[in-house]
């Protein structure tokens, strides 16, 4: 992403907090979105080319283990189904085999552009299924870590036997919960993006590249900033 990001040591691509995103003139998105949209943050091609890294990255420590998919609504949705792709891919080429099971759970913590302190679990009041399982929670975007940590704990309570977790985004936010994600896309500012499933009250999911509004949407796949 030309020198917007940077690798670090655990792998990480970093998008700094100058990165003013690509200008809409170089991408086709919906007119009815004209003026809330300011810029693309991340182009779809290169959340593919990461996902598949992710991919990669988690055939090399979990191949040859059953694992349980626990994707996280509805913002998650786009990228656990490319990421499963990318791992059944693999799996298809590979002396290692991952045998995935995907099972769904819906959070809420959001009110306009704002986490808030209340978490609703909807579907997850039976996750018997994950016992003495290996659990891969996939998330679209991280930030504060209340809402994973929440998650985290509830999932304990049906006694898996390991749980890892990955995340497309993690914000840099102030007073951050926890640690963070086992397997992560990318790590960018705390401004807010749409786009790629992730939506701004139910808009902009249909986005397919993370755009940057107030923070990011996605438009058709990528991820996008919006107009504050």
């Amino acid at each position: 992403m030309a020198d917007s990001g940077s690798v670090r040591e655990d792998s990480r691509i970093v998008i700094e907090d100058d990165w003013p995103g690509y200008s809409l003139d170089l991408f086709t998105y919906p007119e009815h979105y004209c003026g809330d949209i300011e810029s693309v943050y991340i182009p779809h091609g290169i959340i593919m080319d990461r996902t598949e890294r992710l991919a990669r990255n988690i055939m090399d420590d979990l191949g040859d283990h059953d694992i349980v998919v626990l994707c996280v609504l509805k913002g998650g949705y786009k990228f656990c189904a490319d990421l499963v792709e990318f791992i059944k891919g693999l799996s298809r080429n590979s002396s290692k085999s991952l045998l995935m099971r995907v099972d769904f759970i819906r959070l809420k913590s959001y009110l306009n552009d704002q986490s808030t302190e209340d978490l609703h679990i909807l579907g997850g009041e039976d996750l018997s299924v994950l016992s003495g399982k290996n659990v891969l929670i996939v998330e679209a975007i991280v930030d504060t870590g209340k809402t994973m940590k929440a998650l985290l704990e509830h999932v304990e309570t049906f006694r898996p036997k390991m749980v890892k977790v990955a995340g497309l985004l993690v914000k840099r936010v102030p007073n951050g919960l926890g640690t963070p994600p086992d397997y992560v896309g990318f790590e960018i500012p705390n401004r807010f993006v749409v786009g790629y499933a992730l939506d701004y009250n139910e808009y902009f999911r249909d986005l397919n590249v993370r755009h940057h509004t107030p923070h990011d949407v996605n438009a058709s796949h990528s991820v996008w900033d919006l107009r504050g």
